[in-house]
């Protein structure tokens, strides 16, 4: 099933912050997903891409697509300085019910204060690309939190088309714009943000069509033989394909490290082949469910992670899991149909635990690639690579909520409880000699 996302407007409304805002992890989460020191600022931004190929739009049977400019809204968190009793913003939206009924509209809390003096500079930035047709807001878990521990996170709304009434050459526009789109908001806001951020360290992050956006802008280069090449418009997405001219504008230069949730690519056939994939040299985590019936998991995150031998890499994989491991729990409003409730939530696993563990494992990786910080690198070098074999013998009258250790002897992972490590798997792998 396709799944997809519209956004009907998103307005910033009093609210107190509590237990159930989606960036503040719970007790049992692995300790590297707890808030950072920052206060959290959110503003939007409008750019506009100037003369770009309307490939949804175009004429599927004719071989022109004209140019049009294409506006992106970034919603930006950052580092803040916040007033005392300033008030959080409340998110709201909309998503597609199950046909033929409306969509259904929902608020979701959250933590950051709207226009907050931004705090400190030479921020690292980490751009957020969304699911298809999803948006930003029910991507809060992350952009919030990664933004509390220093990171300035820009979230794009790619505004993609609604795939359940588009024909199949507009349902392929995606695989144009997602790169394209995160290659030019990149570039943007090294002037709209300034000394704000680092510009020279950049990490990508992106969920199921992100995480194919993330993946090619990142580096992986496009099959001109693949899937797809057919059906974007115009012949625009061969343009960029590998061995084309324009190939080098597909991917963003000096990205320092991306990560792909369920990444989108992989099936029926791969988007990049294995000359693509090998072309990957940044960093890598990739984060998918065994179980996935929306992105194929071994031709999604385990090919991929097989494929990017040039890459210093990493796999963790939920067992059982299936696509919905990127959203926000499920706000009240989305809970009263099946269709609602499995946009957000895994049916077996439980939403804000799975949130958790993604911030705890990505907050590791950042901080090793983005921050230079070689001691969260034990976060990721597990001792086991199937968390149900850890063990850790823990001294007497240790709290039952301390975090494992690591180091000699222990091999429940670093960071986690005890019995609160069960059900994954983390795969390593260093970039090809």
């Amino acid at each position: 099933m396709i799944r997809s996302i519209w956004l009907a407007g998103l307005a910033l409304l009093a609210a107190p912050v509590h237990a159930d805002v989606p960036s503040i992890p719970g007790v049992d989460a692995p300790e590297l997903a707890a808030l950072g020191p920052n206060k959290v600022g959110f503003r939007s931004v409008l750019l506009t891409h100037k003369n770009q190929p309307d490939v949804e739009n175009a004429n599927p049977e004719g071989t022109e697509a004209p140019l049009v400019d294409r506006t992106l809204r970034v919603d930006i968190w950052y580092p803040a300085t916040v007033k005392n009793g300033a008030k959080p913003v409340v998110y709201r939206g909309s998503l597609w019910a199950e046909p033929p009924f409306p969509p259904v509209h929902f608020a979701q809390k959250g933590m950051a204060v709207s226009d907050a003096k931004a705090a400190g500079g030479k921020h690292p930035l980490v751009i957020v690309s969304h699911g298809y047709s999803n948006n930003p807001a029910v991507m809060t878990w992350l952009t919030e939190n990664l933004a509390s521990k220093g990171y300035v996170v820009a979230a794009i709304h790619h505004n993609d088309p609604n795939p359940y009434v588009a024909s199949p050459g507009t349902r392929a526009a995606p695989n144009f714009n997602r790169p394209r789109d995160i290659v030019f908001v990149a570039g943007e806001l090294r002037a709209v943000l300034g000394d704000l951020i680092d510009a020279d360290n950049v990490a990508l992050i992106g969920y199921s069509q992100g995480g194919y956006g993330v993946l090619t802008a990142g580096g992986a280069s496009l099959d001109p033989a693949g899937p797809n090449m057919d059906l974007v418009a115009g012949g625009w997405l061969k343009t960029f394909a590998r061995g084309r001219v324009q190939a080098d504008a597909m991917a963003l230069k000096g990205v320092k490290a991306v990560v792909a949730l369920a990444p989108a690519g992989g099936a029926p056939r791969s988007l990049w082949g294995a000359e693509g994939l090998a072309a990957l040299t940044a960093p890598l985590l990739l984060i998918h469910g065994d179980s996935d019936p929306v992105v194929d998991y071994k031709s999604g995150a385990l090919a991929a992670f097989n494929g990017a031998v040039n890459s210093h890499r990493y796999l963790l994989t939920y067992k059982q899991a299936g696509h919905a491991i990127a959203l926000n729990p499920a706000p009240p409003e989305m809970r009263g149909t099946v269709w609602d409730m499995d946009w957000f939530e895994d049916p077996i696993w439980r939403q804000d635990r799975v949130n958790a563990i993604n911030l705890h494992f990505i907050t590791a990786f950042l901080a090793v690639h983005l921050r230079k910080d070689d001691s969260k690198a034990a976060y990721l070098n597990v001792a086991v690579e199937n968390s149900d074999d850890g063990q850790w013998n823990a001294p007497a009258g240790t709290a039952w909520g301390a975090y494992s250790p690591g180091g000699e002897g222990v091999t429940l992972w670093k960071g986690f409880q005890r019995r609160h490590a069960r059900g994954m798997t983390l795969q390593h792998q260093e970039a090809a000699k």
